[in-house]
């Protein structure tokens, strides 16, 4: 077989690397876990029809067919319909699937996260692929959904991000009412329109969406004016209120976002003040979220030093995203590039893995004839869930400490003969002291692969676990 060409856009990670990506998914998950919300796993695909919806995402849907069939024969064949399949390109739309497939059987608020791939079929560059791991959190209601929900799987995410090795993080929150109210109080005609433009600031400078919005929302100048004022405001602290209050607008709506969003701001602060500065939550009123189901609570978040990918995550409250007909689905949910975050950070060496196994310990091997000796070692490290394999051939010990040095596995242990008790040499060290299978164990530390994030010329090794 001739060499194969690597695809682009699918990132396939060596094992030191992949190591990091399984703490980072393990040190999520223990977070969502502790906050009690439940695991759940989508399938790769959903009807066609479901995942279209009109909008750009149309045209990087992957659809799934068999090599000989037509997609009539295999829409007939797979689901007894005339329903073509697609992979689903995040893990919004199949959730909302699974809940009003499952609502019966789901008690309410129902808690849930989901860590999965994805498939979009864009341009690949840096920070998009066309496979991708992202992590969802998510609350979601019956009818109703109350506002404090907002506020918890905020707090759960900035917890969960602010507990991993990342650069600094950034929560840039904004609420949709306080900008409909604020647009709706200044007299805009088409309210909707005007936030669709706001939401360009990041590309466009504010001459330009000011134009858009005189010719697309219909605002006058001064309007357009007062919209980029409000889009100016980023506040960490209660001077938000004064700050959009002292603009002069006076809305019903507006100040309830207003008092959502200072919520927000006040139920994270002990979040990000435990993060050690990792983590920041910030109001910033030019943030719109494109998606025309947000309703209220809406964020980005940003990586420092790359914010060249754009967010990195971002979500908010949904109040009818999920419609039987008969019962609304409200709910509130954030999402984490995994993927989007990890594979630059990784590709740059900011991150890496202390190990490419996750072997602790080597047991060495004097000769074939003792293989069975080095065995029960071995067995006994692993009920004891110390992680190890035995020397693959009985080369000189000095081999075999190499073999361990280039898999990065901290530890060699060398059973010992004719009465003696076995040694274990730690190899980084060079210390090295009797030891018994039965009782010994390597530092906690040493356990597992760890991440060791590299910032500015310094190491700073930390274990998620």
């Amino acid at each position: 077989m001739s060499r194969p060409t690597p695809l682009s856009g699918f990132p396939e990670l060596l094992p030191a690397a992949r190591a990091v990506e399984r703490e980072v998914i393990a040190s999520l998950s223990r977070t969502f876990e502790l906050h009690g919300f439940v695991n759940i796993e989508t399938r790769a695909v959903e009807p066609v029809d479901r995942l279209a919806k009109g909008g750009e995402i149309d045209k990087e849907i992957y659809v799934l067919r068999r090599l000989q069939g037509s997609p009539e024969a295999e829409a007939s064949a797979d689901t007894g319909s005339d329903r073509q399949l697609g992979m689903h390109f995040d893990l919004t739309v199949p959730f909302a699937r699974y809940v009003l497939e499952n609502a019966g059987h789901l008690a309410f608020p129902f808690r849930r996260f989901q860590i999965q791939p994805a498939w979009r079929g864009e341009r690949p560059q840096e920070g998009r692929y066309r496979q991708f791991t992202q992590a969802d959190i998510d609350i979601v209601g019956k009818d109703e959904l109350p506002f404090h929900h907002d506020v918890e799987v905020m707090r759960v995410m900035v917890q969960a991000l602010g507990a991993l090795p990342l650069p600094r993080l950034s929560f840039q929150v904004n609420n949709r009412k306080l900008i409909q109210g604020f647009y709706r109080g200044l007299g805009i005609p088409d309210v909707t329109a005007a936030i669709r433009e706001i939401d360009k600031l990041d590309k466009l400078p504010a001459g330009a969406v000011a134009d858009l919005l005189v010719d697309r929302a219909g605002a006058t100048t001064e309007q357009a004016e007062r919209c980029l004022e409000l889009a100016t405001i980023r506040v960490s602290d209660h001077s938000l209120v004064e700050r959009v209050q002292a603009l002069g607008v006076g809305d019903e709506l507006l100040s309830r976002g207003l008092a959502e969003l200072a919520s927000v701001l006040d139920g994270c602060a002990d979040a990000v003040g435990a993060s050690a500065g990792r983590v920041s939550v910030e109001a910033n009123l030019r943030i719109a979220r494109g998606l025309d189901y947000y309703t209220g609570t809406v964020v980005e978040i940003f990586m420092e030093g790359y914010e060249r990918l754009k967010s990195v995550g971002g979500g908010g409250r949904y109040d009818a995203l999920a419609d039987d007909g008969r019962t609304t689905y409200p709910g509130v949910g954030i999402s984490f590039g995994v993927s989007r975050t990890l594979v630059p950070l990784l590709a740059e060496g900011v991150l890496s893995g202390s190990r490419a196994v996750p072997s602790v310990v080597l047991v060495a091997l004097a000769d074939e004839e003792s293989r069975p000796v080095s065995e029960r070692v071995a067995d006994a490290l692993r009920a004891r869930d110390i992680a190890c394999e035995v020397a693959p051939s009985p080369q000189r010990y000095g081999r075999q400490i190499r073999y361990a040095e280039r898999r990065g596995i901290p530890f060699v242990w060398f059973p010992g003969g004719d009465g003696e008790a076995d040694q274990v040499k730690d190899i980084r060290s060079g210390d090295q002291v009797s030891a018994d299978a039965g009782d010994w164990r390597p530092p906690e530390q040493d356990m597992m692969p760890a991440i060791v994030a590299h910032a500015t010329g310094s190491t700073d090794e930390r274990q998620t676990q």
